[in-house]
């Protein structure tokens, strides 16, 4: 007889992999569509297990792969580059060098895009100055 000792937090690991969520269970806890999910599935970014009906089947590994998918899309990663990276994660561990060049180049882009939205946000501040400015301006040779 073998004694398997685990702790707290690996029980728990375990047991919420087998928590079963339906398409719309986890379109409604990630805040995506039923649609999107779809699609991902289609492009082999996410593959759900399914039950004897044919009905897809999703665990908390899936929601967690799934959160890291949306985080690359709303930072503007191509969905072909989030398929190449899927395509290594399941080829395993000899690809990890490969995986990293992936996630270390989009997060270039990241900071690319960090730099452009500070640029425009310094930009907009000037022009609502300007605005306020002109306005107030505006309101003092009326009151004159």
């Amino acid at each position: 007889m073998y004694y398997l000792e685990f702790t707290l937090s690996q029980l728990l690991v375990m047991v919420r992999c087998f928590f079963i969520y339906t398409i719309s269970e986890v379109g409604q806890k990630l805040g995506i569509s039923t649609h999107a999910l779809r699609y991902y599935e289609k492009e082999q970014i996410i593959t759900p297990e399914r039950n004897a009906q044919g009905i897809r089947q999703y665990t908390d590994l899936h929601l967690r792969w799934l959160e890291f998918v949306i985080k690359l899309r709303e930072t503007q990663m191509p969905i072909e580059q989030i398929k190449k990276y899927t395509q290594l994660f399941h080829e395993g561990d000899q690809t990890s060098l490969e995986r990293l060049h992936l996630l270390e180049s989009h997060r270039r882009t990241i900071e690319i895009q960090i730099e452009t939205l500070k640029a425009t946000e310094a930009m907009l501040d000037k022009k609502i100055t300007a605005y306020k400015q002109h306005l107030l301006s505006r309101v003092n040779q009326s009151n004159s």
